[in-house]
């Protein structure tokens, strides 16, 4: 099958996916390999590195427990914030009105390219006692949110721009002949086509957030879920372990999210028969009074 973007593979070149996929299976192998004997002849592969994590059950509910939840608290609450104030940026920066793509693009472009971390630290001194007097013990954890909304929320607005860009000019057009006001078009035609478009790298960009939420705990003393590594590998001298315990969380917190994105997606897009949503003449109607009448007479 043979489109625009892409030529089916031949005979030939199948055969060359096939040696080059055994090529990468076999080099992965020995590389595996090669790790796990190096670990097995420091004995980091011995019993007593990895059973406190079956056998002692402190280790889950007096470490890994309690820094998850922090983690997903934190990751969480960033996500609820940014996620609709990157929307508005991001509607923002479509404006008709001058002022209003100026100031907000300066507020995009600024926090876009200052690091999340730098914002964590910022925020970090910000809320110290000679200036806002935020309590010692939640003071790690409302930096965390503050930076990881600033950050993502520009990143979010650049990506909602973006998928509302994509959409044919036509949908634009045809929402003006019909007397829509630039909200309306937006709310009402725009907006519902782009949220497909822009899922994917919307759920990226949340997942970003998780990860980041460790930036915290390694410099801010944030009680997240990476923040345990020190307390665990120093009570059991298990830190490959623990370093490994701790990613397969990670990985299955965030295959858990995409998941559930991607089922999102699907549904969003079975619903709407692909990216772009068709509206009814009842949601015309509603959203401009007598506009049908019009486009019938």
């Amino acid at each position: 099958m043979t489109s625009v973007l892409y030529d089916a593979p031949g005979p030939r070149a199948k055969a060359r996916n096939w040696i080059y996929s055994g090529i990468f299976v076999v080099l992965f192998g020995l590389v595996l390999w090669w790790a796990l004997s190096l670990m097995s002849e420091k004995g980091q592969l011995d019993a007593d590195k990895w059973s406190p994590f079956v056998t002692d059950s402190r280790v889950w509910t007096t470490y890994l427990i309690p820094g998850l939840m922090e983690t997903l608290k934190a990751g969480a609450l960033a996500m609820v914030i940014a996620l609709p104030l990157g929307a508005v940026l991001g509607i923002g920066r479509l404006s008709d009105h001058a002022w209003v793509r100026a100031a907000v693009g300066a507020w995009v472009e600024f926090f876009r390219a200052i690091p999340v971390l730098m914002l964590m630290l910022f925020s970090n001194a910000l809320y110290a006692p000679q200036l806002m007097d935020v309590p010692s013990d939640t003071r790690p954890f409302w930096a965390v949110v503050t930076g990881l909304v600033l950050y993502n929320s520009a990143v979010i607005a650049e990506i909602v721009r973006a998928g509302v860009l994509s959409l044919p000019r036509g949908q634009t057009d045809a929402a003006k002949a019909i007397g829509m006001r630039k909200g309306q078009t937006m709310t009402y035609v725009l907006i519902p086509q782009a949220v497909t478009a822009m899922l994917p790298a919307l759920v990226s960009q949340l997942v970003v957030i998780l990860k980041d939420t460790a930036l915290g705990g390694a410099l801010l003393g944030f009680a997240e879920l990476l923040a345990t590594y020190r307390q665990i590998s120093a009570n059991y001298s298990n830190a490959i372990a623990t370093l490994v315990v701790i990613a397969l969380i990670y990985i299955v917190v965030n295959f858990v999210l995409t998941t559930f994105a991607s089922q999102l997606e699907g549904r969003l897009r079975k619903s709407k028969k692909g990216t772009g949503a068709v509206l009814g003449a009842e949601e015309i109607d509603d959203a401009v009074p007598g506009a049908n009448t019009a486009a019938g007479a």
